[in-house]
């Protein structure tokens, strides 16, 4: 599970016109703080290369921007490639199986003032990986 805020506008591709995959990065923090000894510990940030497949990529494109808030779930798997260099590199992300937007969105003037959560998805289909063409 991580909350965090989106980097950059999602990466949506489509496979075929219901497999879409979906890659944002998610920068989480850990706040500074300040020992009794008075040193001081600055804020740590981690960023996760999050992957939505089916359903949620969709949801991912039409509603998530840089800067919004999210809450995932999901599995960690790590993956090995070679580059064009022909240097071996391993990537770690998190396929996520749950996610909600946290971020509140503008309202127009025709909407009623009432908040409403953030769009909430999950998808229980299989994560089928093969599908990754990187």
């Amino acid at each position: 599970m991580l909350i965090g805020n989106v980097g950059k506008d999602p990466d949506v591709r489509y496979f075929e016109p219901d497999q879409a995959v979906a890659q944002v990065r998610l920068a989480t923090t850990e706040r500074g703080y300040t020992l009794q000894n008075g040193t001081q510990v600055p804020d740590r940030t981690e960023w996760h290369n999050l992957v939505f497949y089916r359903s949620l990529a969709k949801i991912v494109e039409q509603y998530v921007l840089k800067g919004d808030k999210l809450f995932v779930e999901g599995k960690i798997r790590s993956r090995v490639y070679d580059t064009q260099q022909g240097q071996r590199k391993t990537v770690t992300e998190i396929i996520v199986d749950n996610m909600e937007l946290l971020s509140p969105r503008p309202q127009s003037a025709g909407e009623a003032t009432v908040a409403e959560p953030g769009p909430a998805a999950q998808d229980n289909q299989a994560d089928d990986s093969s599908a990754l063409p990187f």
